[in-house]
């Protein structure tokens, strides 16, 4: 055999050798994406279950997921993690328990469940006829506030103010409810809690001596400005238009009578003597 022919066997043997390699590499990789990785055990809700509900087991069960979990996951085996704690925001049935929707080990359920770390729930007496309380439900978000006649200035109707003490606040619950009506209806209630931060629950301790107005705001607008205090004579400084006094429209003169003239002859005197026409006698 000559050189000439071993080195083509040799070359086609390698270009065999490179294409097989590159194949094999192809298939093993279409079969690794359709081979079904391992399924995980993690805990789920078994029900729907609602705001402020503190779990036990009867509320819980497994659902196997394959590849990567949902971050803060419960796994099956650590099931005893979830039971015992409360709930800050609805779960329905079949859906993964994260840790972030669970309050804190040892913190309860119901509404002081749902007070993030650092914050206080405040209640608030509104009038629910004046104002929107009727209208407010858990989680929407309002301003707060409040009018009257501030100390030092005399208490009469020219000395009230009224003033936005609090902006963007969250609702946490209207009356004794913590959940939104599903249908969406209006409730009159008189108490509204509302989240805040310890320095606004003094304030609004001290603002109970007043009127307390609630404001509803849109849930896209979260912008918090400056809003100046309006006093009762701001309400009266537009300038005002009198009406314009009628004129009086004289009465048209009446037109004297033509008088006639005649002239008298009396010797060498002579002299004007004036009549009135007969119509001026009528």
């Amino acid at each position: 055999m000559n050189r000439r022919l071993l080195a083509i066997l040799l070359a086609a043997f390698l270009i065999a050798s490179v294409c097989t390699f590159l194949v094999y590499q192809m298939v093993n990789s279409r079969m690794a994406a359709v081979r079904p990785s391992v399924a995980t055990g993690i805990v789920a809700a078994k029900t729907d279950i609602k705001l402020g509900t503190v779990l036990s087991a009867n509320d819980l069960t497994t659902v196997q997921i394959a590849g990567g979990l949902p971050s803060g996951a419960i796994l099956v085996k650590d099931m005893s993690r979830a039971i015992g704690r409360g709930v800050i925001s609805d779960l329905y049935a079949g859906e993964p328990i994260i840790e972030n929707r669970l309050a804190a080990i040892g913190s309860g359920g119901g509404l002081a469940a749902t007070i993030p770390p650092g914050m206080r729930a405040c209640a608030v007496r509104v009038d629910d006829v004046v104002n929107v309380s009727g209208f407010v439900t858990p989680g929407m978000h309002v301003d707060v506030l409040i009018s009257g006649t501030p100390p030092g200035t005399p208490n009469t109707a020219q000395g009230q103010i009224s003033k936005t003490l609090l902006q963007n606040i969250q609702v946490l619950s209207a009356g004794t409810e913590i959940q939104k009506d599903p249908e969406g209806k209006a409730k009159p209630v008189q108490v509204v809690n509302l989240l805040v931060t310890p320095e606004d629950a003094e304030k609004l301790s001290l603002a109970a001596n007043f009127t307390i107005r609630l404001v509803l705001r849109n849930p896209l607008d979260t912008k918090v400005g400056v809003v100046a205090g309006t006093d009762t004579s701001s309400l009266f400084s537009g300038a005002i238009t009198a009406p314009p006094k009628p004129q009086r429209v004289a009465a048209p003169k009446s037109a004297e009578p033509p008088a006639y003239s005649i002239e008298v002859i009396n010797g060498s005197t002579t002299s004007q003597e004036k009549f009135a026409s007969p119509e001026g006698h009528k």
